[in-house]
């Protein structure tokens, strides 16, 4: 018995099972560490090849997905194959009774891992046996968690695209949405929209934390990319909290809870691969909404409260750059 091959297949079987698992069971950690580089690595890619074209980078979601589970099914295909060659006898040709070859074995380890059941070649003794019904279960959890997980994803980008059209439909930037929402004497309108948006993007953020890969899922639609939503939202709570008179304001509890589920989403994203801009964004400016009669603290307090959360303005910079987007400015 040949120790070299069982080692091999041994540590191919640990490394796709611990990515697999860690990436489609352990949701609170997100990717394994080999989807993860693979999915950081391929972007980068995508990104320098296509010069940030949107029609390009949209199929980079697809393709990574795709590129993961034919990883997956690399690395536990070649672990069987090496652990069923390590052994010349393990399988035998049935008609013949002659060993397998090196292409028999693969082809054996392949059938077997998809549950083909074909019954060209047998295992040969009680051992491999045992050997063949943990690969077949292997196999079998792994189609059928692959599929549960591959469903999920894709919900989870419908679910985001749907997020940015309910945001992105009030307005392009956040002082439209400010304008959108006065209703010539206070904000109190916004409050249901406040709860909802909270809800819809703490749904978001538990998608992002549980699958990473949406990350790279890229619309050639401005109007269907959550990175953008939830910039013109945060811009939008930011020109409120900072930039009108209490008086007006929708309820501070529903304001306070949509600060929150930004703030949740930019630490979500943060740690998986996204990194604050160097520079600050554009400041939002008052003077359009003082013109539509909206009332407004002073340019100075305006701008000196801004300074307070200049290191989360720079981490939504951050992710629009890294989502190959612009920065919503106000036109």
């Amino acid at each position: 018995m040949n120790e070299i091959y069982i080692i091999a297949g041994i540590l191919l079987l640990a490394a796709g099972m611990i990515d697999f698992i860690w990436t489609t069971l352990w949701l609170e950690s997100g990717a394994g560490p080999i989807t993860r580089c693979l999915s950081a690595w391929l972007w980068k890619g995508f990104r320098k090849i296509s010069g940030d074209h949107a029609k390009v980078l949209s199929t980079a979601g697809p393709l990574l997905l795709c590129m993961t589970l034919l990883v997956w099914i690399g690395l536990f295909w070649s672990g069987w194959t090496f652990i069923f060659s390590s052994d010349p006898h393990s399988l035998v040709v049935t008609q013949s009774k002659e060993p397998a070859s090196w292409s028999d074995r693969a082809y054996f380890s392949g059938y077997v891992m998809f549950t083909l059941g074909n019954g060209d070649l047998t295992p040969n003794g009680a051992f491999w046996k045992l050997v063949t019904v943990g690969a077949t279960a292997e196999g079998l959890l792994t189609i059928t968690f692959s599929v549960t997980y591959l469903i999920s994803v894709l919900s989870a980008v419908n679910q985001k695209r749907s997020f940015a059209q309910s945001v992105l439909s009030l307005g392009h930037n956040g002082t439209e949405i400010v304008q959108t929402a006065w209703n010539g004497r206070h904000f109190h309108d916004m409050d249901l929209l406040l709860v909802t948006f909270s809800s819809e993007l703490g749904k978001l953020t538990a998608q992002h934390n549980a699958f990473p890969i949406l990350h790279f899922y890229h619309s050639t639609q401005r109007e269907e990319s959550s990175v953008i939503a939830v910039t013109v939202l945060d811009e939008a709570l930011t020109i409120l909290t900072y930039g009108i008179p209490k008086q007006y304001l929708p309820n501070q509890l529903h304001i306070k809870e949509a600060r929150s589920s930004v703030k949740n989403y930019l630490d979500t994203v943060h740690t998986a691969y996204i990194h604050p801009a160097e520079q600050e964004p554009p400041e939002p400016n008052l003077m359009k909404l003082r013109e539509c009669g909206i009332p407004t603290l002073s340019e100075q307090t305006f701008r000196t409260a801004i300074k307070s959360i200049k290191e989360r303005r720079q981490l939504l910079l951050g992710i629009v750059q890294a989502g190959a987007r612009k920065w919503p400015v106000q036109k």
